[in-house]
């Protein structure tokens, strides 16, 4: 992984928190824990995204019907369609 360095200025009380985080054992560096702080922030806003997105969806109107007859539709468009591609490829 290709890394690079951000100096981050810190209140005394949340230095010496990220040090503790470090003494007990929970990351090896301040800059582990640092990282793990962004991956799941990454991740909390990924789920605010699909959330979002779903109830966007949900409050769309009325649900389409989708049964046994469209996906038997939908694997044939499919199957078409790969037999199709390997033809011209």
């Amino acid at each position: 992984m290709d890394m690079t360095s951000r100096n981050v200025s810190l209140p005394k009380t949340l230095k010496e928190y990220v040090e503790g985080q470090v003494a007990a054992g929970a990351y090896s560096t301040p800059s582990e824990y640092m990282r793990e702080l962004i991956r799941e922030d990454q991740k909390r806003r990924a789920r605010e995204n699909l959330e979002a997105a779903l109830l966007e969806g949900l409050q769309s109107g009325a649900p389409a019907g989708i049964g046994g007859e469209y996906w038997a539709r939908k694997r044939k468009a499919l199957r078409e369609r790969h037999k199709a591609a390997r033809a011209t490829g």
